[in-house]
């Protein structure tokens, strides 16, 4: 059944007919707007972390044309929770892409739309951290164990629970999960969102002690292992008993990627669908605007990033990057991320999360799915 809003039309129907529009006259009337002097625009409010993706547009070389763009920096848990909860007066959210997928899936959630560009991406191998004292020296070791996270249905947490039983058969129900009262990293990601503390039945999952956060729970042995986006404190400061379960987890994550295909998405970007009903020339301009600033960054990586970056072989990990991923290796629109689209799907509905599995066609327009990614 379409969830409709409330004038009666589906979220579907208005996207359907608003993203159209950036192949249509709308956008081109926009374009000849501005070239024709018109003062008129339209304000858009764009909500972001303020990356070297996004660095053109927040600071202005970069633009959406028939907008004037107000830019406003904030963290991925305050980003979600102003969408989701209120007060919903950005145009223009970068948000969690799994918690978009439940407030979707099982809260009928429609103020905002999604786009296919994708503002965070990782790969998460890199996000086992273990005691180095508890015998865990494979995935297969984390069988019985107890496992801190700081979010349970977050969208990190889920590619890896879902990467270690595709990849080494490790099943969320034979781990022992701990949920941390607090995270080491709030700082930066913001309060967590209601949609990231999500939790299926027919687990054994307990929440941590008041007082210790994620990084506590592994430092003083409370957990054998921890999952998270982040490195916790205790990895940072150099703990001897904390490691990460891929030492090497460059290579392992390559060959993940040379063997499947899938760059992980993270974070997506939301619009309203209210503001997008009323000028439906602007998705695509929206599209094309944040891909005009990831050029942006290519040109500044391909450029001066050996010179801006302090990492002294930064030249070398960019070539060896393209040379495995292809210059447009941070790619948007769905061509490109069917499949890393389709496997969270899978591994949401799989892990009791989502109530059922979601398809691109859910969450996107169908004229989006033809949105090209051409920095």
């Amino acid at each position: 059944m379409r969830r409709r809003d409330k004038t009666g039309a589906s979220r579907r129907e208005i996207l359907t007919g608003a993203v159209a529009a950036g192949t249509a006259p709308f956008l081109g009337r926009a374009r000849d707007a501005l070239a024709a002097g018109s003062t008129e625009s339209l304000p858009v409010t764009v909500s972001a972390y303020r990356t070297d993706r996004i660095a053109a547009l927040a600071d202005g070389r970069a633009g959406i044309d028939g907008c004037t763009v107000t830019f406003e920096e904030d963290a991925i848990g305050d980003m979600n929770s102003h969408a989701f909860d209120e007060p919903r007066t950005r145009t223009v959210t970068e948000i969690g892409l799994h918690p978009f997928m439940l407030a979707y899936a099982n809260e009928g959630f429609g103020a905002y739309t999604l786009l296919p560009i994708f503002l965070l991406r990782q790969f998460r191998h890199k996000s086992v951290f273990i005691r180095t004292d508890r015998g865990i020296e494979r995935p297969e070791d984390l069988r019985g164990r107890r496992v801190g996270t700081p979010g349970y249905s977050s969208t990190s947490l889920t590619w890896i629970r879902g990467i270690l039983d595709d990849e080494y058969s490790v099943k969320p129900n034979e781990i022992e999960w701990v949920v941390s009262a607090e995270d080491s990293s709030a700082g930066a990601s913001g309060k967590t969102s209601a949609q990231e503390n999500r939790f299926p039945e027919g687990l054994d999952i307990t929440t941590g002690p008041e007082g210790l956060d994620d990084s506590d729970l592994l430092e003083q042995g409370v957990v054998d292992a921890l999952f998270h986006a982040a490195e916790p404190r205790c990895y940072q400061e150099g703990s001897p008993l904390v490691g990460r379960l891929f030492p090497d987890h460059r290579a392992v994550e390559r060959a993940y990627f040379k063997r499947t295909g899938i760059f992980p998405i993270m974070h997506a970007v939301a619009i309203r669908n209210d503001v997008a009903a009323e000028n439906p020339w602007l998705p695509k301009a929206v599209f094309d605007g944040f891909v005009e600033a990831k050029s942006a960054a290519y040109r500044q990586m391909a450029q001066l990033g050996w010179a801006t970056n302090m990492l002294p072989w930064f030249g070398q990990e960019l070539e060896d990057t393209k040379a495995l991923m292809g210059p447009n290796f941070y790619s948007y629109g769905i061509d490109r991320n069917r499949k890393a689209l389709e496997t969270l799907f899978r591994y949401s509905y799989a892990q009791g999360l989502a109530k059922r599995e979601l398809t691109v066609e859910d969450l996107f327009a169908s004229t989006s799915l033809h949105f090209e990614d051409t920095p």
